[in-house]
């Protein structure tokens, strides 16, 4: 078995400031810049196999825009696409990637990011050299908890509110795990560290600064902690349904604006930085496989009486801060969309540990079930990998209804695409082995 090389490296990616911002159901304008966002790449190589894997400081990033990136570093490193994972982190603190209700998608700057995406593998090609591999897993449950309430009157609510005396219990699980993959040199200098962990955004007072939110800050504590300078992506898990926000207690204190970012960083990176001083097992030599799978994503159609009101809605007063106005262009755009399209399963092998990306904002219970059925010692489930379909919410979540269930280009995902969304990211991992 060939000696495996390692490189990692960062690529700029921070927008101008007049950017329109999404992630909230208003626009919004940059007007400051916190922290840079970031393309983030690993190359890994043993000699056969050569993968690379990008991870972005964006709320998403299409298909066509993921292909666009690949093609690029293909092109500067030789490295085939197929072999190249992209997803997102999700700050709802960056430019717009596509048209969000009432935030238009910056064009431009997409272009420009996703071929400074391609430049961060060839960065990271660049300074390959001979790497060892560990993975293991640490646990945070304090930070994530389904923000889907069941409440008083029969009904499912997102974000009910702190202490809400109608918020029955939550109407999901979570997934507390935090999982670690570490490359380090001979010498057990770190070179990367790729984290997993199911949490949305965490945001705070400060709407209007581009941020790489927590996922930046994790970068940097996860370095402070262990004294050295490498790059630290977080990959974020299946969270649609997670948050951290605890419902059955006060709401939280802001001494400053991020201070809510800094603090849930530094608690992930804790648990990441356990589960690195406990590995004992380093691999220098671990196989190294990718594999992508189509998947058939069916969007949910509006009924013909929906689409007529959605349309009298639209032709009365225009008024963007109208929900119910905004929603109904959202369902007048969804009925233009094909009912089926083509959408990518990518998965990863780096020795016994398996990444899988799913293409959209998913629920946990997805990735809980493909942990459990996975063939590997250790699974990481990747959310807005590769594609983007939205919302991705259970069978179950789409019956009780509330926000990521609302018929609109950000929640389209039609019933059954959970069961096939499961397979088809088993099978790939079963591939990976093959």
């Amino acid at each position: 078995m060939s000696r495996l090389r390692a490189g990692a490296a960062r690529a700029c990616i921070t927008p101008h400031l007049g950017c329109h911002i999404c992630g909230y159901f208003n626009d919004r304008i940059a007007e400051d810049i916190a922290d840079d966002l970031f393309a983030k790449a690993v190359v890994l190589e043993n000699g056969d196999t050569s993968i690379a894997i990008v991870v972005l400081d964006l709320i998403m990033a299409s298909r066509a825009d993921c292909e666009q990136a690949k093609r690029r570093a293909e092109r500067l490193t030789d490295i085939p696409a197929e072999n190249i994972f992209i997803s997102c982190t999700h700050t709802h603190f960056g430019p717009a990637t596509t048209t969000i209700f009432n935030a238009p998608r910056e064009e431009a700057y997409m272009d420009w990011a996703m071929d400074r995406a391609g430049d961060a593998v060839k960065l990271a090609q660049n300074r390959l050299r001979d790497a060892r591999v560990g993975h293991g897993s640490g646990s945070c449950p304090e930070e994530t908890h389904n923000r889907r309430r069941h409440m008083t009157d029969g009904t499912v609510r997102m974000n009910p509110g702190y202490q809400n005396p109608d918020a029955v219990k939550p109407a999901g699980p979570t997934d507390p795990e935090v999982g670690l993959i570490a490359l380090v040199d001979d010498e057990s200098r770190p070179i990367a560290a790729l984290a997993n962990y199911s949490l949305h955004y965490v945001g705070g007072p400060f709407p209007l600064s581009i941020s790489a939110d927590y996922f930046g800050a994790f970068d940097r504590a996860l370095q402070r902690m262990a004294g050295d300078e490498f790059v630290a992506v977080m990959m974020n898990g299946c969270c649609g349904d997670i948050n951290n926000c605890d419902f059955t207690a006060p709401g939280p204190e802001y001494p400053h604006p991020f201070y809510q970012v800094e603090r849930v960083a530094d608690m992930v990176a804790s648990r990441a930085y356990g589960a690195w001083q406990r590995i004992r097992d380093w691999d220098p030599s671990p196989t190294l496989a990718a594999a992508a799978n189509p998947m058939t994503f069916r969007r949910r159609e509006a009924t013909p009486e929906d689409l007529a009101a959605a349309r009298a809605v639209r032709e009365g007063k225009q008024d963007p801060t109208d929900r119910e106005w905004m929603y109904a262009g959202e369902v007048i755009e969804v009925s233009r969309e094909p009912v089926e399209r083509e959408t990518v399963i990518g998965g990863l092998r780096i020795g016994s540990a398996g990444i899988v990306g799913m293409p959209g904002e998913v629920f946990v219970e997805m990735g809980l079930a493909v942990k459990r059925r996975s063939p590997f010692e250790r699974t990481f489930v990747v959310e807005l990998a590769n594609d983007y379909c939205g919302y991705i919410p259970t069978d179950k979540a789409l019956a009780e209804g509330s926000y990521e269930t609302r018929l609109a280009r950000t929640a389209k995902a039609a019933s059954g695409t959970e069961g096939v969304l499961v397979d088809t990211c088993v099978d790939t991992l079963q591939q990976l082995l093959e």
